[in-house]
C-alpha cells in the first residue's frame, strides 16, 4: 500500500493549487475506466480522501481507519485531502469551489442528512444505495438510521462512518465542588441547572465554556431540544413547530441566560480550547458532542474521577443526532478507489478501529464493543432506547445555506449586535425562506 499522507501545514495549500488544475480523468463516472483492483468498476490506483480530520482525535481516527484501508486494499494509495480551519467550513467552501470547477475529489467526508441535499440537488452525488446494501449495511445498521439516510426518492447518497450525539455536558467535578455544588448532581431542566452555573460563577470559575460560533449553535440546539421536546424540537425542521411562538422565545431566552455565563474570548476558540477549560480546571460545565470524550482519554483522564458527563438538562430521552458520512461524487477521477475507500469505511473492522479512536459509535450494530469505553458503550445503549433528534450544527436538521444563516444569525444575537427579537425572526427567515 503505497498511503500519501500530506501534513496539515501543506494540505490547504496543495488541495487549493488542485483548483488550476482538471484531475486525469475527472470526467469518468463510476462505472468507467479500467479495473485496478478497487470492489467497483473504474480507476482504484489511488483515492483522495477530502475531510477535515487534520488535528486531534479525529486525524487519529481518521490514522486508524486509514490502516485498515491499507490492510484491505493494498494495491490503492491513500491520497490525505485534508484541510484544517473552522470545524470544517473552510474544508466546505474549498470543496464546493472543487465541484463547482468539476475538480471533484475521489470521495468526500459530509454529514449525514440535510446537509447532503444542496449536493443532491446540484447532482454532485451519486446514489449509494447499491453499495449500502453489498456492503452489508442494510442488515447491519438500525432502520431507524437507515430511514434518517433514506431520501424522499428511496435513495441513500452516503456511507456513515459513524454515529456522534451533541447534546451532552462534559464537567470538572473538581471545580463543581469548589463551587459548593454535588459534582454527582445532574438537573431535570435548564432552569434546575442555572443556579449551579451561578454558584460556579459566584465562586470565580467560568460555568460554561464554548467556543466560536458554531460551538455556540451547539449550544442553542439543546436548548432547544430542552425547552421543546423531541416532537416540537423535530417540529422546527419539518414546519409543525411555528419559529413565531412563545415556547421558542422562551427557549431562546433560555440561551441568552446560558450565555451570560460563558467565557469572554470564546469567539477566538475553537471546541478543543473550550474542552480544554474543562480538562485545566478553569471552567466547570461545556456542551460539545462525544467527540470529546477523544480529548479526555488522550489526557490519561479518568471517567468518573477526573471529569462527567451527562445529558443536556431536559434531554435524556433525546439522542441529538449527526453521522460522519462518505459519498461517491459525481465525476470522480478514481470511482474504483472511492468505492474502496467506502468499502472500507462500511466495514465492521473499519467501523471498530475509527470510531475506538474518534470517540463516537459505529452505525453497524454487529460491531463488538466490548473493548469501547464506558461513555461509547453507554452512548450505543442511549441510541437504540431514546428518541433520536436530528443535531442542527453538525448537518443533520437543516441544509447548509439555511444552517449558515442561523449561524450568522446566532453570531449576532451573541456579539450583542441583535436582540432577542430581531434574533428570533432571523432564525425564522432563515428556516421558512
Amino acid at each position: 500500500m503505497r498511503s500519501t499522507r500530506l501534513t496539515t501545514g501543506v494540505v490547504a495549500g496543495v488541495a487549493a493549487l488542485g483548483l488550476t488544475l482538471t484531475a486525469c480523468g475527472s470526467d469518468s463516472g463510476s462505472g468507467s475506466g479500467s479495473d485496478d483492483g478497487g470492489s467497483g468498476g473504474g480507476d482504484a490506483s489511488e483515492v483522495e480522501v477530502f475531510t477535515w480530520w487534520a488535528a486531534g482525535s479525529e486525524k487519529a481516527g481518521l490514522d486508524a481507519l486509514v490502516d485498515v484501508f491499507d490492510q484491505q486494499h493494498p494495491d490503492t494509495e491513500f491520497i490525505n485531502g485534508a484541510v484544517a480551519g473552522g470545524a470544517g467550513s473552510a474544508a466546505k467552501d474549498l470543496l464546493q469551489q472543487r465541484l463547482q470547477t468539476n475538480d471533484p475529489p475521489d470521495t468526500f467526508q459530509a454529514h449525514a442528512g440535510a446537509e447532503l441535499q444542496d449536493y443532491i440537488d446540484a447532482a454532485q452525488i451519486e446514489d449509494v444505495s447499491a453499495q449500502f446494501e453489498e456492503y452489508g449495511l442494510t442488515d447491519a445498521v438500525p432502520q431507524d438510521l437507515i430511514d434518517l439516510l433514506t431520501t424522499d426518492d428511496g435513495a441513500i447518497y452516503s456511507i456513515p462512518s459513524n454515529i456522534h450525539r451533541s447534546n451532552v455536558v462534559w464537567a470538572n467535578p473538581t471545580v463543581i465542588e469548589g463551587a459548593g455544588l454535588d459534582p454527582e448532581a445532574t438537573y431535570a431542566t435548564i432552569d434546575d441547572w442555572i443556579p449551579a452555573l451561578q454558584a460556579v460563577q459566584d465562586s470565580g470559575k467560568t460555568p460554561l465554556s464554548v467556543g466560536q460560533a458554531w460551538t455556540q449553535v451547539n449550544l442553542l440546539e439543546t436548548v432547544l431540544m430542552s425547552d421543546l421536546g423531541a416532537d416540537g424540537y423535530i417540529g422546527l425542521w419539518d414546519g409543525s413547530t411555528d419559529w413565531s411562538s412563545a415556547e421558542v422565545t422562551d427557549a431562546l431566552e433560555d440561551f441568552q441566560t446560558l450565555m451570560s455565563f460563558t467565557n469572554t474570548d470564546r469567539d477566538g476558540l475553537d471546541w478543543p480550547d473550550a474542552t480544554q477549560q474543562i480538562i485545566d480546571g478553569d471552567a466547570a460545565f461545556n456542551v460539545m458532542g462525544d467527540w470529546a470524550e477523544a480529548a479526555f482519554e488522550e489526557q490519561d483522564m479518568t471517567d468518573g474521577e477526573d471529569y462527567v458527563h451527562f445529558p443536556v438538562p431536559g434531554t435524556e430521552d433525546q439522542f441529538g443526532f449527526l453521522a460522519d458520512s462518505f459519498t461517491l461524487p459525481v465525476g470522480a477521477p478514481h470511482p474504483g478507489g472511492s468505492e474502496a475507500w467506502l468499502s472500507t469505511v462500511a466495514s465492521p473492522e473499519g467501523q471498530a478501529a475509527f470510531n475506538k479512536a474518534k470517540g463516537s459509535i459505529p452505525a453497524r450494530s454487529d460491531v463488538d464493543l466490548s473493548d469501547f469505553s464506558e461513555y461509547q458503550q453507554s452512548a450505543a445503549e442511549d441510541f437504540t432506547s431514546t428518541t433520536i433528534v436530528p443535531s442542527l450544527a453538525h448537518g443533520a436538521a437543516a441544509p447548509v445555506a439555511t444552517l449558515n444563516d442561523i449561524t450568522d444569525a446566532t453570531s449576532k444575537f451573541t456579539s450583542g449586535s441583535s436582540d432577542l427579537a430581531t434574533f428570533q425572526q432571523e432564525m425564522a427567515a432563515a428556516v421558512n425562506g
